[in-house]
């Protein structure tokens, strides 16, 4: 039988590792938003394996939007037009697809809140202008 702490590790190492296929999907297809997905794999690394959550972090790709997310729960504006036109995207799809109206009532609801939780996150440090 294994021991419950091997038992935590494998369950978050397996949160991690699916969540971050979930973001890597995220950011090729018009599917899902990648943040997310991104920000949970860097949490569940961080209680599965330390050195996967280091290499996330220091990801040229992923590793700013986990910076962000930490020091000031932000999502930048980029990511944020991202992630809302990949959702659209999806949900025209489907309108396309002539999925059932229930199904497409059911994916509209969840991208309604998708969407208003990602618009309500801040934006992040401004940069500082010279001028």
């Amino acid at each position: 039988m294994p021991r419950p702490v091997a038992a935590l590790r494998v369950f978050w190492f397996s949160v991690g590792a699916l969540a971050l296929l979930l973001g890597a999907i995220g950011v090729v297809l018009p599917v899902l938003p990648t943040t997310p997905f991104v920000i949970l794999a860097a949490f569940a690394f961080g209680r599965s394996s330390p050195a996967l959550q280091r290499r996330l972090e220091q990801s040229p790709t992923f590793g700013p939007m986990i910076a962000d997310w930490r020091a000031h729960g932000a999502i930048a504006p980029k990511y944020k037009a991202m992630a809302l036109t990949m959702m659209a995207a999806a949900l025209g799809l489907s309108v396309a697809m002539g999925l059932a109206l229930h199904l497409l009532a059911i994916q509209a609801i969840c991208i309604a809140g998708a969407a208003t939780f990602i618009l309500t996150r801040p934006n992040g440090p401004q940069p500082h202008r010279h001028d």
